[in-house]
């Protein structure tokens, strides 16, 4: 009696667990194989998977079209997709990088985990690109799956009370599956950057300058190195500006 209570127990939590077929994301776009432009994984190639909606409206901005209704009709801007169709489509390539960005992806983390696992299981690394406003689920620590934070500074014209959420930053930093990516747009705000990442315990702090043209984004690292190498961070330069300017899809 006790094993059957036990296969039925793991039956049971395996139905409640298992995705269901029909989960959908609401998604902006997806491309490539491209190149990650930022962070860690710079310059390697990969998937982009691109979520609708923000829960921020950061001045600068590159990707709109996901959250402001002011200029753009986000219904004719975002799709409801089948994650099972997501999988397909990424798998359907020999690309081993997927990035799930956004808009905030982890809006709708509830099926994050269904789009995912299967990735994961097949061998490819993750990487969930987050504000770092909202909390991961526990299913989305798991090894191969690692978060590039970008928690906004005040030149995101933004207060601190909504940018910065203490328990979410906390629980990524605690995770040890993330990494902090900073925009700046000056070398003065490496000082908040440098509160931010000690009120939180952020280890991993990578630098960028803002822009979305070739000649703001050199300039801006140009600007920024001496100052990045003297506090011991990384400074990532973005790549797909560099190399294709502000055109969508790369």
């Amino acid at each position: 009696m006790g094993t059957l209570h036990s296969q039925s127990h793991n039956l049971i939590a395996t139905k409640m667990s298992a995705p269901s077929r029909a989960a959908t994301l609401l998604i902006a776009e997806r491309f490539g194989p491209t190149l990650q432009g930022e962070g860690p994984s710079i310059g390697q190639p990969a998937l982009f998977i691109r979520l609708s909606r923000c829960n921020l409206s950061c001045t600068w901005c590159d990707t709109p079209y996901t959250w402001d209704t002011k200029r753009f009709d986000l219904r004719q801007q975002s799709d409801r997709v089948l994650v099972t169709d997501l999988v397909t489509w990424a798998l359907d390539h020999p690309v081993t990088l997927i990035v799930i960005t956004g808009g905030e992806p982890l809006l709708q983390q509830r099926h994050l985990s269904a789009l995912t696992e299967p990735l994961l299981q097949a061998g490819r690394r993750v990487e969930i690109e987050t504000n770092g406003t909202v909390a991961p689920d526990p299913a989305l620590l798991v090894d191969g799956l690692r978060f590039n934070v970008s928690p906004k500074l005040a030149n995101a014209g933004l207060s601190s009370d909504m940018r910065l959420k203490a328990a979410a930053l906390e629980t990524l930093a605690a995770s040890g599956r993330a990494v902090f990516k900073f925009v700046a747009c000056d070398v003065a705000d490496l000082d908040e950057i440098a509160e931010i990442a000690e009120r939180f315990s952020m280890k991993q702090v990578w630098v960028m300058p803002e822009g979305v043209t070739p000649d703001d984004v050199l300039g801006g690292a140009l600007a920024l190195a001496e100052a990045v190498i003297a506090r011991g961070w990384s400074l990532s330069p973005r790549l797909h500006v560099l190399l294709w300017g502000d055109e969508r899809g790369r």
